[in-house]
């Protein structure tokens, strides 16, 4: 490679893509993510293809929607023929370091059942040199913690813990977590990465600098604890009550039933639905507060890159695996088929100077985190493997404007097969390969189609929120068919295509791109 192209991908985890200042939130700052924004541009309508953490991460990082990669939920395995950005951009002369987790179960056809990775949520992904992995279970970051002077308690986890905690007091609060500020795993991960970018000795680098936060436990050390006035932070949007709610669909009702506090909180006790209005506000300001805390640390990244003479070699993206309900129609956590889940942010900053006429710009197009593995590989150079599902950002950057035949709509998916965590088969009395949802989104109507539950469909125009169903409405046969129809066309379209473009003829082997 002529001329020095480095590449920065950080990916946050859980962050919603409504919760960004440049793009009206009430209360996140983060200032140097803002500054980032206005040298780069910022994709206002930018959804994950597939929740939770592993699907998301798996189409993030393989360019492929999730009935292609089939890696359907944490702990499921991703298969080892699909390719992905680090070992595409291997092919380019790159050698891809990771910072943090892909949440990607290895295939069981290639390891060996007794290897530990199967008894976790998710490892790394093939391809990535680990120079900043906390491990399995965290043991490197706890490590680094008790190297430090700090005495870990016999539950490690239990540094997320409030200080102080009263008796009886659970989930949300305003105290900070017990940890101090300078040992919070965003430490640790930006000094990883620091580290690493510090010692690429000006060769092409190309870093993913992940973060855990602003994933739960929803408890932020001081400062950041108390940066926001929960009174300051936006009220949830939800139905007037829990059983309203539930109303909605089977699977809605599941959730609301099922998901608890303890798995967002430390000292979590009860359902999430029963949050009342102020504990939900005041998770938000410790969600938000572990927000600004990212934004801190890379602004130290961001300040190396241009003191070491780096920042206009590099192109930086920030992005996400997926959002997080945060209360929204009585949720916690990322699931169903609601947009707080999958709406993520997306950022990206060219430091070419034919992208200097977009600088600052947000676009309001359609793209979707599988666009996440065509943008770099056309930046660096590297051609795109012919099954990636996504489209490169490239022309927004530097053209301006959305390229011809751009997408008009989105797409994502949910599976909720039973995980050792969670298990709606049997009160929805669905099979494994039941448990299967699949959305078609524009600018008008949102349409939920399931494998075999009822479908949902929702008039984004005259109600936002997503509250009232029209699926069973006759005067909207017409629009459910015409949406399902969409459906099946891009599953058609885009049904599993590696090998379709070869042919044999009578010269023999024939390639159509």
């Amino acid at each position: 490679m002529s001329k020095r192209k480095n590449v920065l991908l950080i990916v946050v985890d859980q962050w919603r893509g409504d919760t960004l200042p440049m793009l009206g939130h009430p209360v996140v700052k983060t200032p140097n993510i803002a500054s980032l924004a206005a040298e780069g541009v910022t994709f206002a309508r930018h959804y994950t293809q597939a929740v939770p953490c592993g699907p998301a991460r798996a189409s993030l990082l393989t360019g492929l929607y999730m009935m292609n990669h089939r890696a359907v939920q944490n702990t499921i395995p991703l298969d080892a023929r699909h390719s992905n950005v680090a070992k595409e951009a291997r092919k380019a002369g790159y050698d891809p370091a990771i910072v943090g987790y892909t949440t990607t179960t290895p295939d069981p056809r290639e390891v060996a059942a007794e290897d530990p990775r199967f008894k976790v949520l998710g490892d790394l992904m093939d391809g990535w040199r680990p120079v900043g992995s906390w491990g399995l279970k965290m043991e490197a970051y706890f490590s680094w913690v008790a190297a430090n002077g700090y005495k870990l308690p016999d539950n490690p986890w239990d540094i997320w813990l409030p200080q102080d905690l009263a008796p009886g007091e659970i989930g949300a609060t305003r105290k900070p977590s017990r940890i101090p500020a300078e040992l919070s795993d965003t430490v640790w991960f930006t000094d990883r990465g620091l580290d690493y970018i510090r010692g690429a000795n000006n060769k092409p680098w190309f870093l993913h600098l992940g973060y855990w936060r602003p994933h739960p436990p929803f408890a932020a050390p001081a400062p950041y604890h108390d940066m926001f006035d929960p009174a300051d932070c936006p009220p949830p949007i939800r139905a007037a009550s829990v059983e309203e709610e539930a109303k909605q669909h089977p699977m809605l009702r599941f959730y609301l039933d099922s998901v608890k506090r303890k798995s967002f909180f430390e000292n979590g006790e009860g359902l999430g639905a029963d949050m009342d209005e102020g504990e939900v506000r005041q998770m938000r300001a410790s969600y938000y507060g572990l927000m600004e805390e990212i934004d801190v640390h890379l602004g130290r990244v961001f300040q190396h890159l241009k003191d070491s003479g780096q920042w206009d070699d590099t192109l930086i993206i920030l992005t996400c695996d997926h959002g997080e309900q945060l209360g929204d129609h009585h949720l916690l956590g990322k699931l169903g088929y609601f947009d707080e889940s999958f709406h993520i942010p997306m950022i990206v900053r060219d430091p070419d100077a034919s992208a200097n006429g977009t600088r600052g710009q947000i676009v309001h197009q359609f793209t979707e985190s599988v666009d996440l593995m065509p943008t770099v590989l056309e930046w660096i150079g590297q051609e795109c493997p012919r099954a990636c599902d996504g489209h490169s950002l490239l022309p927004f950057l530097r053209d301006g404007g959305a390229p011809d035949n751009w997408r008009r709509e989105v797409h994502y998916e949910f599976d909720f097969r039973n995980v050792f965590y969670s298990k709606p088969e049997e009160p929805l009395g669905l099979t494994m390969d039941q448990c299967a949802l699949a959305v078609v989104q524009d600018e008008s109507w949102k349409y939920v189609h399931f494998a075999a539950l009822p479908p949902l469909l929702f008039d984004l125009k005259n109600d936002p929120g997503q509250f009232h169903n029209l699926a069973e409405d006759p005067a909207h046969a017409v629009t459910v068919r015409d949406y399902a129809q969409r459906m099946l066309n891009w599953r058609l379209t885009h049904a599993e295509r590696t090998l379709t473009g070869y042919a044999a003829t009578p010269e023999g082997l024939m390639l159509r791109l």
